[in-house]
């Protein structure tokens, strides 16, 4: 199969499988009582970053490590310039000093940890710069540490409930779904990764380039969605929530699962693209300030 059209159906089934994974996942937890804050802290968050997820598990699976690390940092770079850029021409995103302006410095902190942590050859003159399962280890606790903080933030972010299904499924439809949600992700994401492959070795460029462009701004159709229905909805708080706790997902769970499966070796060139993520927040720090 072309490799093109492995990328466009595996974007389909990706996307697809992400929200039949919210829908179903939301279902059941309303039948427990959970609350449509700790839903959309959790559910909703996660699912709108498993494609990301999903495709980095498959392309450590592989070995496609290139793939891998590019697709977290271009996906990071594109939630800032592409999905804040577009969501500010719909409405203007100011948002008060509240849950959003707490995460805001851990997304930074994500990013100057990465670049920490990868750079083994610039810091301890290692021969191999590489993301190990021990890094993995470090990014998983921050993650655990940054899931705990949200939990604890007392003030409620208006608008949360607004953007999460009213639906209410049985328990078989319910588990039906995730069940959906979960193959079309797995699927979704081994065929991203073999076209993505296929792309770079008929154009004879990089893995690394391809997922930094064209993987991760399709893993991050999720994240663009939300951020526009909630610029729509003029809910700048949700809009650039969105993206913050995106952007900190990527880096501390998304890269610590994948560097748990397998060491990813990073190449110094990389650390533009780390740059150029750090410039971003910090852009958004100065825009939003």
């Amino acid at each position: 199969m072309m490799p093109y059209i492995l990328l466009i159906i595996g974007f389909v089934l990706l996307i697809k499988g992400a929200d039949f994974l919210v829908e179903g996942a939301s279902s059941i937890a309303r039948r427990l009582k959970v609350s449509d804050l700790v839903i959309g802290l959790t559910v909703v968050a996660f699912g709108t970053s498993t494609p990301e997820l999903f495709v980095n598990i498959i392309a450590s699976i592989k070995g496609n490590t290139g793939i891998a690390i590019g697709n977290v940092l271009g996906s990071n770079i594109a939630n800032i310039f592409l999905i804040l850029g577009v969501s500010s021409i719909i409405f203007p995103l100011a948002v008060g000093k509240g849950t959003v302006w707490k995460e805001i410095p851990l997304s930074l902190l994500a990013a100057i940890l990465l670049g920490i942590l990868a750079n083994d050859r610039l810091i301890d003159k290692s021969s191999l710069s590489v993301l190990s399962k021990i890094d993995g280890i470090v990014f998983i606790s921050f993650f655990i540490i940054f899931i705990y903080y949200t939990f604890g933030i007392d003030k409620r972010v208006e608008g949360t409930d607004e953007h999460l299904t009213k639906k209410h499924y049985g328990l078989i439809k319910s588990s039906l779904l995730i069940i959906l949600g979960l193959i079309g992700l797995s699927l979704g994401g081994k065929w991203i990764v073999d076209g993505a492959v296929g792309f770079a070795l008929r154009l004879g460029i990089s893995e690394s380039l391809i997922g930094l462009t064209i993987v991760a701004v399709g893993t991050s159709l999720p994240e663009l969605a939300t951020s526009v229905v909630a610029a729509f909805k003029k809910n700048a708080e949700i809009a650039v929530g969105n993206v913050v706790g995106s952007n900190i997902f990527n880096i501390f769970f998304v890269l610590g699962i994948s560097s748990i499966i397998k060491p990813l070796p990073f190449q110094v060139k990389s650390n533009i693209d780390i740059g150029v993520a750090i410039l971003a927040i910090a852009l958004k720090i100065n825009i939003l300030g």
